[in-house]
């Protein structure tokens, strides 16, 4: 079992950053295949960027060089590092762990509002 907590959302305005953090608890942090999703109003749940147990990371296609994911298996927390901030990436945002070899054993946090304003 792995409970995930997303922070670091907030209000943000254009072009600004923000860095969205997921703590996990629970054991065997490291061996998860994690990633970052989000969803806007009226639009469906759609994958952000993720990053194996081994590091290797991908991304939408559309968020590439503004989004950056990274983990510190020490702390048991995923990163995300969101820079030049638009308003269309209002949405909440959603922590997940996969294993990597027992299909279907995901996890998911309870997410985070990411607004993005002026």
């Amino acid at each position: 079992q792995v409970q995930l907590v997303e922070s670091g959302g907030g209000l943000v305005q254009p072009g600004g950053s923000l860095r969205l953090s997921c703590a996990a608890s629970g054991t065997y942090f490291s061996i998860y295949n994690m990633g970052w999703y989000r969803q806007a109003p009226g639009k469906q749940r759609e994958l952000v960027a993720g990053i194996t147990r081994s590091g290797s990371t991908n991304y939408a296609d559309s968020l590439k060089g503004r989004f950056t994911i990274s983990r510190d298996n020490a702390k048991n927390t995923v990163y995300l590092q969101m820079n030049s901030l638009e308003p269309e990436d209002t949405a909440v945002y959603y922590c997940k762990a996969e294993h990597p070899q027992v299909r279907d054993l995901r996890f998911w946090g309870q997410g985070t509002q990411v607004t993005v304003s002026s």
